[in-house]
């Protein structure tokens, strides 16, 4: 079965798993999902994920992650660029989320980065969803 929205898959089961407070969640592993997950990691919104080799296809488990009370790090997640709308923004476009509290994961030439990233490297691309 081919799924048309990987991406969007990629943020319900997200959602979902965070939804119920679960520890980590599994996907099947393309290489897009894997550099969201490593954007996410890297801005503290997961605590890691693996990679974990199958014979037909891999699978990617991300390890969600919560405060110390227990409270969810993940309050949202919305995807913007969708296969029947794409939307593209400059760097200086990029909106910022509740005033640098969340993220906006976007796609670049030059590899997936946050918004903060991109403004760092002067760089603007497809955006693919935003975290907060």
């Amino acid at each position: 079965m081919s799924m048309t929205d990987p991406v969007a898959d990629m943020l319900t089961r997200i959602r979902n798993a965070n939804s119920l407070m679960r520890d980590e969640v599994s996907m099947p592993s393309t290489a897009i999902k894997i550099n969201i997950a490593e954007v996410l990691r890297r801005e503290g919104f997961i605590k890691s994920f693996d990679i974990i080799t199958r014979p037909l296809q891999n699978e990617l488990k991300i390890q969600l992650k919560y405060g110390p009370e227990g409270e969810k790090v993940i309050r949202a997640v919305s995807r913007t660029s969708k296969p029947g709308c794409r939307v593209y923004r400059g760097y200086e476009e990029l909106p910022q989320i509740l005033s640098g509290q969340g993220i906006t994961v976007v796609s670049t030439n030059q590899g997936v980065f946050s918004d903060r990233e991109c403004r760092e490297r002067k760089v603007g691309g497809e955006i693919l969803c935003t975290v907060y």
